[in-house]
């Protein structure tokens, strides 16, 4: 399988804004003293199978620190309503047999669980989508509507993504772990990419406030793997200072 990924071009897109409701400029907030997009874009280029990252952004001011530290990027509208609209007309613009949607807010986005995410796709032409789950060892995830479970079958493909806690675990006889945490990373096939946009926005979409909800809901199969990775976003300033805590701890660590 892997001189057949090799050969198929992957493109990996970092969807960035400049607005956001919490953090305005977070993409451009300064992680170990460099933007954090950077960061994301640096990680994501160590993937074994991505052709090529490229960041898609509808701001001046966020294409102008990418061209300089040395990022491609790829201007697109204002208008789109979500990361994988972005990623859409990116589909529409370069032809690629999967596409990656690489959160621009982790700037501790590993590349193996961008691999693993590809290769879950690559191997089965029937699902269109992509992403990851990881076990949830805290209790009080289990039941914060922040993290977003995900319940699959037996074939690995997603049941169900849900703020509450799925499933539920009615007289505690589970043999094995019950709880996942869904890691929003995507990959998705181009021609589901393009016809995104046009789907048909469900009830179950709009209850959850969860796009991925709209391929179930509209019959696609969404494949989902494992990892170890734990996905660390910057969603505030305060969150930022973990991060850059983080970096000081790994630096002082690798110093002494």
């Amino acid at each position: 399988m892997l001189h057949s990924v090799v050969r198929t071009r992957i493109l990996g897109v970092i969807p960035a804004r400049f607005a956001s409701s919490r953090f305005p400029g977070k993409a451009l907030a300064l992680v170990a003293g460099k933007p954090m997009l950077e960061h994301v874009w640096e990680r994501a280029s160590q993937s074994r199978y991505l052709t090529d990252v490229v960041v898609a952004t509808d701001d001046d001011r966020i294409a102008t620190v990418v061209r300089k530290f040395g990022g491609r990027v790829r201007m697109t509208s204002s208008q789109h309503p979500s990361g994988t609209d972005r990623l859409a007309e990116v589909a529409s613009a370069e032809e690629a047999a999967l596409y990656v949607n690489i959160q621009g807010d982790e700037p501790l986005i590993d590349p193996e669980a961008i691999d693993a995410a590809i290769l879950s796709v690559h191997g089965d032409e029937a699902v269109a989508m992509g992403t990851l789950k990881r076990q949830i060892f805290d209790p009080t995830d289990i039941v914060n509507p922040n993290v977003v479970k995900v319940v699959t079958n037996l074939l690995g493909d997603a049941i169900y993504f849900s703020r509450c806690p799925i499933p539920y675990e009615r007289d505690g006889r589970s043999q094995g772990p019950l709880y996942f945490k869904h890691i929003g990373l995507y990959v998705y096939r181009r021609e589901f990419l393009l016809s995104y946009p046009d789907l048909n926005v469900g009830p179950l979409e709009q209850a959850e406030c969860l796009e991925q909800l709209r391929a179930l809901e509209n019959g696609y199969r969404i494949r989902v793997v494992k990892t170890e990775y734990e996905s660390l976003g910057v969603d505030t300033p305060e969150d930022l200072e973990r991060v850059n805590k983080l970096f000081r701890v790994s630096d002082s660590l690798r110093s002494g």
